[in-house]
């Protein structure tokens, strides 16, 4: 029985697509993988991989990748909207078909020390593959950056769990672990005051006392003239899309900012899109509906301000 799973790299370079062919080259031409997305954004100056296959398989690929990555990205000349610790700064691992969290958990011990193995870069396991209490959450561990990761790192506190307590020079830290489907989902706001809309992020994000499973910044988007408000969801059950969507439509009103468009960055389970369309087709949650792929992603797309969204998006178009 084949274990599938899903894992979503975010790479430090967003600019350079010769350098991330490069990178992705592990993960092409071959049967037992399918690499999804390659999202590039030269404002973040970062790269959202996305590969879904045989586990085993994409471990082998993933850290021949990491390897490629840690040889071509020099974070000492990085510049970038997102926040970043590693050249590869996160590798999030997410059960599919036929494998539990427990078996991903395991299976990000082994992907970690395998990449440490080849790279030398000290490695953090986070999310449900924490060992410690104050690595569970990505932001916490990622606070200071690379920039602040040597000092950072003298406190034994936030000693890494693979390798010494001392950065990479060039590729800094890395963190892997076994999390639940998380939605990337970003909102283009017609303004180009950052501080405003940071503002906002942290009106609805939990550490501001917001929406419990909701992380938000903002970014200024210097190519297209505006700023965008960025998020995480690291639980759409627990707190859904059309939450976080007008959450930020309400509090854009105060500096008279609207929503121009939204994006999803890497794929969507489609129980997310359609929690969320029930509230604005005015269904109840019980109400039980049978729309295809494409009838989701047209509704999605209309409802949410959706703009480069496809049926290709959603994970179960290829599971």
């Amino acid at each position: 029985m084949r274990q599938i799973i899903e894992i979503v790299p975010n790479y430090s370079e967003g600019k350079n697509s010769e350098i991330m062919k490069q990178i992705i080259a592990p993960f092409t031409d071959n049967p037992d993988i399918s690499l999804v997305t390659m999202e590039m954004d030269p404002s973040y100056n970062r790269t959202v991989v996305t590969v879904i296959g045989e586990a085993k398989e994409i471990l082998k690929r993933m850290t021949e990748s990491a390897a490629i990555a840690v040889s071509r990205i020099d974070l000492r000349i990085h510049i970038g909207e997102h926040p970043r610790m590693g050249a590869v700064d996160v590798v999030p691992i997410i059960p599919i078909e036929n494998i539990t969290e427990d078996e991903c958990v395991r299976l990000s011990n082994i992907l970690a020390n395998d990449i440490f193995e080849a790279t030398q870069v000290p490695i953090y396991l986070y999310s449900k593959s924490a060992t410690r209490e104050q690595c569970t959450n990505l932001p916490d561990i990622r606070q200071g950056e690379f920039e602040g990761l040597g000092e950072k790192m003298k406190d034994p506190k936030w000693a890494p769990d693979f390798g010494k307590p001392i950065p990479h020079p060039t590729a800094g830290a890395m963190a892997v672990g076994c999390r639940k489907p998380l939605v990337a989902f970003n909102i283009d706001l017609n303004s180009n005051d950052k501080t405003k809309v940071l503002k906002i992020a942290r009106r609805i994000r939990n550490s501001g006392g917001g929406y419990r499973f909701i992380q938000a910044g903002a970014a200024r988007l210097a190519d297209r003239g505006l700023c965008q408000l960025t998020m995480n969801l690291t639980d759409y059950e627990q707190t859904a899309l059309y939450q976080a969507l007008e959450a930020t439509i309400m509090e854009a009103k105060r500096y008279n900012m609207e929503v121009l468009a939204t994006e999803i960055v890497g794929l969507v389970p489609k129980h997310c899109l359609i929690n969320s369309l029930k509230y604005y087709l005015k269904l109840d949650d019980p109400v039980k509906v049978n729309w295809s792929l494409e009838e989701i992603t047209d509704l999605a797309i209309k409802h949410f301000k959706l703009r480069d969204f496809t049926i290709k998006k959603i994970i179960e178009y290829y599971v």
